[in-house]
């Protein structure tokens, strides 16, 4: 699947993975609808890609479905529907269960990470059953969803989710020829990471891994650890016992918490 001339969606696009993605997809001359909460940064990406005349730009909040829809609505509208969904919007933030605080910020992490991914393919299926096997759906996951961490529980939760969500998806999109593609980074040089407080092993540059995720998806690829090495760590830490997995990290760094110690 070529890049030239696809319409591609993508959420959480005014910075990091997102804005990486809309760049090296606007490069290969591709009709890109960008959303994400600040319009202003929306605006500077979409004036600074190819042909910004053709990209369109919506200033909305991923936890308001009716937005988020109407948004889908108007993309499918413009240029006759979708051959790319990336639902990339999310947050990261340590978490701890004692805290009764740190309720709320469960409840955004899943709602975000989660909640929004489904709302964001829910508007594109339908028109998508016609594509005629070109349609992608792409959830962004994590690496830190294959195992949980401690202080991460929220994240790792959620990012776990998304990877059963998608996988069920993608049984049910065979039939129509939709692929399903999952997407899970390690530790991409973004304005997320850059806030851990702990050592990232290979650590990759944003547009790298934009190319490299393209290529998975125009492949249709089920499931791709990008980079490749973190892909190794993610297959080891699955088969890990868990008596070694609890010795190994029980006393690794944790996220920092966005609530107060």
């Amino acid at each position: 699947m070529s890049a030239a001339g696809a319409r591609v969606f993508i959420t959480g696009a005014s910075s990091g993975i997102g804005a990486a993605l809309a760049r090296e997809y606007a490069a290969q001359g591709a009709t890109l609808g960008l959303l994400a909460r600040r319009r202003d940064a929306l605006e500077q990406l979409a004036g600074s890609l190819p042909n910004a005349a053709n990209h369109r730009i919506y200033a909305v909040d991923v936890l308001d479905h009716a937005a988020l829809a109407a948004a889908a609505r108007d993309f499918i509208a413009v240029t006759g529907g979708a051959d790319v969904v990336i639902a990339n919007a999310g947050v990261s933030q340590g978490t701890l269960t004692e805290r009764l605080e740190d309720q709320q910020v469960f409840d955004t992490v899943f709602a975000t990470n989660v909640s929004a991914t489904i709302a964001t393919f829910a508007p594109f299926i339908e028109s998508m059953k016609t594509g005629d096997g070109r349609c992608r759906l792409v959830g962004i996951g994590s690496v830190a969803g294959v195992r949980g961490m401690r202080g991460a529980g929220a994240y790792c939760a959620s990012k776990a989710a998304v990877h059963s969500y998608c996988e069920s998806l993608r049984l049910e999109m065979k039939p129509y020829g939709i692929r399903v593609v999952t997407i899970a980074p390690g530790y991409i040089d973004t304005p997320m990471t850059r806030n851990n407080r702990f050592p990232m092993p290979f650590l990759m540059p944003a547009p790298r891994f934009a190319r490299a995720a393209m290529r998975a998806i125009a492949r249709g690829d089920s499931f791709r650890v990008i980079p490749w090495q973190m892909g190794v760590v993610a297959k080891l830490l699955r088969i890990l016992p868990n008596t070694l997995f609890d010795f190994v990290f029980s006393r690794a760094p944790q996220k920092a918490r966005k609530a107060a110690p």
